[in-house]
């Protein structure tokens, strides 16, 4: 097994794939119709807006975004956030109903079915375009074996791909901090944790980049994990600045997804695709370096 996933990450890639300068990157955006608490005077449309804004201004194609359909019934404008995206050209995927964890589910059956429940807002949305990604709620994918490969061979019968992750900067833990900041006021609190925020988002970029030389050799096309907040939208435009910097070329996830790393392997779905092809094929990845702990955040303007 270990020979057969070596062979993988190693083998020539038929789609576009990055040199030393430049990488390509699928920007993904989680938890549709809104992520984290709202900020007082802010809108769930108008944290969407700024986000497509952001996106269009770096010229990122195909951006899939990962819907919960239960948000529509707390946020009064959840159907303009849907209908504003796809205005954009901008796609949907299911990320199941109420975010339901796998690994927390009463039972599968129950975890199906909010899987199935969340299709037909984003069918509606989609109108014919193919909205059948599916991304897995906290990135568990299972909590043994045996699970994972039953939720997977339902998503195949279902006609879904899975959406993979291989890059987050862990936008967010930080939207619920700032939605609390910015209700008490505390600029000095925001600004700082902005510093933290870009400060992970070149560690990230760094690690991304030597997590995936170390494991396949080159550069593969990346798939990174954003989450629509508050949070999110306002550092966005600096964001893809640094990754402009650093080299990124845009493309969609179906794009990303075309190389052979993203080839469904024994715990596809499940957490970040790097490390777990790292793992998997025992390649030693504990040297380089992790992004820092967010633990203060937790306890941040309360």
């Amino acid at each position: 097994m270990v020979g057969t996933i070596a062979a993988i990450l190693m083998a020539a890639p038929s789609p576009p794939v990055g040199d030393d300068r430049h990488f390509f990157i699928a920007i993904t955006v989680d938890d549709l119709t809104g992520n984290a608490q709202l900020p007082p005077g802010m809108s769930r449309l108008e944290i969407a807006d700024q986000y497509i804004r952001a996106l269009r201004a770096h010229r990122v194609p195909d951006v899939y975004g990962f819907v919960n359909a239960s948000k529509l019934q707390r946020d009064r404008d959840g159907g303009q956030v849907l209908a504003s995206w796809r205005r954009a050209s901008y796609l949907l995927g299911n990320h199941s109903y109420t975010h339901l964890n796998l690994n927390k589910a009463p039972s599968l059956e129950a975890w199906k079915a909010d899987v199935l429940k969340d299709e037909q807002k984003i069918a509606q949305q989609m109108e014919g375009a193919d909205w059948r990604y599916f991304r897995f709620p906290f990135l568990s994918a299972g909590k043994d074996k045996p699970q994972h490969d039953a939720a997977a061979s339902f998503l195949k019968q279902q006609g879904y791909k899975i959406a993979e992750v291989s890059v987050s900067f862990n936008d967010w833990a930080y939207g619920n901090a700032y939605a609390r900041c910015l209700a008490k006021g505390d600029e000095a609190a925001i600004d700082a944790m902005k510093r933290q925020y870009f400060r992970g988002v070149d560690d990230g970029i760094a690690r991304m980049k030597e997590l995936s030389l170390k494991t396949y050799g080159r550069m593969i096309p990346q798939v990174l994990l954003t989450h629509l907040s508050a949070w999110s939208a306002m550092t966005l435009p600096e964001v893809l600045t640094r990754l402009d910097a650093a080299g990124a070329q845009y493309v969609g996830l179906p794009q990303a997804q075309d190389d052979p790393a993203y080839v469904d392997g024994p715990w596809a779905g499940n957490q970040q695709v790097m490390e777990r092809a790292a793992r998997q094929a025992r390649i030693d990845i504990d040297a380089i370096p992790r992004l820092q702990p967010i633990d203060n955040l937790k306890m941040l303007c309360r």
